[in-house]
């Protein structure tokens, strides 16, 4: 059982930037593949971003220049930075863990997610 627990979220205006954290409790965190992932209103769960367990990081094309993945295994985290934030980044931020460590894997290949935190981006 590993529980996720994610922060960061909020309000913002467009071209501003948010960090959002995710923490792990897990005894094996640095063996982990690590990813974010979002959905907005009315519209399906869609990859941001992933990590693995080597610190290999992908990203969706919708973001990769602007959103930046990283993980700190000392302390059970993974942190999602995004810059120039656009209205179209408005979701609920959800993180996710695959325990095989493997990042850039279908959705249902991660097991455990978390809540989920509100970001929402004003024209």
């Amino acid at each position: 059982q590993v529980q996720l627990v994610e922060s960061g979220g909020g309000l913002v205006q467009a071209g501003d930037s948010l960090r959002l954290s995710c923490a792990a409790s897990g005894r094996t965190f640095s063996s982990y593949a690590m990813g974010w992932f979002r959905q907005a209103p009315g519209k399906e769960r869609e990859f941001v971003a992933t990590i693995s367990r080597n610190g290999n990081a992908f990203y969706d094309d919708s973001v990769k220049g602007r959103f930046t993945i990283s993980r700190d295994n000392a302390r059970n985290t993974v942190y999602l930075q995004m810059n120039s934030l656009k209205p179209e980044d408005t979701a609920v931020y959800y993180c996710a863990a695959n325990l095989r460590g493997s990042a850039n894997i279908p959705q249902s290949r991660y097991n455990y997610w978390g809540q989920g935190t509100q970001v929402t981006v004003s024209s």
